[in-house]
């Protein structure tokens, strides 16, 4: 009796939130509830009205075991948007309509500045001040800044009736509340999402494919690559840079780029593949950044969901302001856009500081864009292999080193890394870095080489999963779920924008 009261209480406690144990893609308990919740899902597949029912209820559980019960604030979230939303919509009158846009905005920022900024806010007061303000105990919900933005992205729609308003709120709350790409998106568009709740699920055999592709490798990008080398190499460089010489920084610098890659991306491939499984098609979110020519190709191949947001909803407001200003105009607007993108990934100087380096570098690329072109024309090297290998050089190192800004949690940090770098680069270790760290040699190598495989081949391995029978994909999936096991960490490692 007293065996079985003892795991009562420990099955209870596996279910109730605990900080330190959520509920995400790369453990064992997720995957077991995802599997029974499919079981369900499938059985009653033909019933809408079940399966809205199972998906809302599984996405408030899940998000309850991540953020315990803050998950108040999504369904608040949910209640403001759609009402207010459908509202709105009532109105012909151009200004009515717009008065309640901006109380919809205001409310929906306010929210996530409280929780997001107010302390950021404080410490600025400190500093201007010089006051002595304590910090607030303000817990921040993960993915706030996620179905905030979801939930903007309905409101603008439908404010520009490109979109009609959800038929009910519990559609709505399917398209805010969807599991797989709420803590972390893809930002996906309610234009794109909402017409597939009504239709009966359906997976064809290349869906499948992809997903079991999608989905383990995610798993091996987040868990063996990620988290692996950012336990075991990269944290330790950063923690000290002066301890070590530059060939480790720099090792350091490529293995940081490398590891934020594939911890987003690799969220995002499982949060597509599982939506497969469920039968939703969301956006891709990531097109092999590292291959791009130039910072704006660099955007529209990573986090394309977020750039694709920030385009429509920020950048070409603000174009539209300052047209008058021509090629100045756009240059604004591109410098204010990364600005507020980096204040939408943290409240903090090193994110500001990174979203106005990017913006920095995209103004400036779009300013010497004619000479830059003639340029290339004169030394009949435009559009050749040969530029283009330079420029992808060139680009990747860019975005390296502002990711070092972007991790760095004061600027001190990046100058010791770059100084290592310039000033103590020792070269000649290289061997002995390759015989110590063999495998996080390997792991950073087969990490850039699988980023930087034919589109044509990765296709090609998705069609041999597709027409794999399918106790072979249950093994493919195994086999990978065994080698995530071997490489996993005691501890949990949440996903980089789970800050955010």
């Amino acid at each position: 009796m007293m065996l079985i009261n003892l795991s009562l209480d420990k099955i209870l406690d596996l279910l109730k939130y605990n900080q330190n144990d959520p509920l995400i893609f790369s453990t064992i308990l997720f995957l077991f509830f995802f599997f029974i919740v499919l079981i369900f899902y499938n059985l009653f597949s033909k019933n809408k009205n079940i399966r809205v029912f199972l998906l809302i209820i599984f996405s408030l559980y899940f998000y309850y075991k991540v953020v315990g019960f803050y998950f108040i604030i999504l369904i608040v979230s949910a209640v403001i948007n759609f009402y207010l939303t459908k509202w709105m919509s009532t109105y012909e009158n151009f200004t009515k309509r717009r008065w309640v846009l901006i109380l919809i905005i205001v409310l929906n920022l306010a929210i996530l500045a409280y929780f997001k900024y107010t302390n950021f806010i404080l410490q600025i007061i400190n500093d201007v001040a010089n006051k002595n303000i304590e910090p607030l105990a303000i817990f921040l919900p993960i993915g706030i800044s996620f179905y905030t933005f979801k939930a903007l992205n309905y409101v603008f729609d439908v404010y520009l009736d490109t979109l009609k308003p959800a038929k009910n709120l519990s559609d709505f709350c399917v398209f805010l509340f969807f599991f797989p790409n709420l803590l972390a998106g893809p930002i996906d568009r309610a234009s794109e999402f909402l017409p597939q709740i009504d239709k009966e699920p359906f997976i064809s055999k290349e869906d499948l494919g992809k997903a079991i592709f999608l989905i383990s490798a995610g798993l091996l990008k987040k868990v063996v690559i990620a988290d692996y080398i950012s336990l075991n190499y990269v944290d330790r460089i950063f923690d000290f840079p002066i301890r070590y010489t530059g060939l480790e920084n720099l090792i350091a610098v490529y293995g940081y780029a490398l590891q934020i890659y594939c911890d987003f991306s690799g969220y995002s491939d499982m949060a597509i593949g599982i939506a497969i499984l469920l039968g939703f098609k969301l956006m891709d979110n990531f097109n092999s950044p590292f291959k791009a020519t130039s910072i704006a190709d660099f955007w529209r191949r990573w986090h394309i969901s977020l750039s694709k947001w920030l385009l429509d909803y920020l950048f070409r407001p603000i174009q539209f302001k300052f047209r008058n200003l021509h090629l100045y105009g756009n240059m604004i607007a591109l410098f204010i856009t990364f600005l507020l993108c980096g204040l939408w990934h943290g409240a903090g100087w090193n994110f500001i500081l990174w979203g106005a380096l990017h913006g920095f570098f995209m103004s400036f690329a779009l300013l010497i864009q004619k000479p830059k072109n003639a340029f290339y024309t004169k030394l009949r090297i435009k559009n050749t292999r040969f530029l283009k290998f330079f420029q992808v050089i060139i680009t990747f190192h860019l975005v390296a080193f502002s990711f070092l800004v972007f991790r760095a949690n004061n600027i001190s940090l990046v100058g010791q890394v770059i100084s290592q770098i310039f000033t103590f680069f020792h070269g000649e270790i290289i061997t002995q870095f390759i015989e110590k760290l063999p495998l996080i040699f390997t792991l950073i190598l087969v990490g850039y080489l699988f980023h930087f495989i034919p589109l044509s081949l990765e296709n090609k391995i998705k069609k041999l999963i597709a027409v794999t029978p399918w106790f072979g994909k249950a093994l493919i999936l195994a086999v990978v779920i065994w080698i995530a096991a071997q490489f996993k960490s005691a501890d949990i490692q949440p996903f980089i924008y789970f800050q955010f």
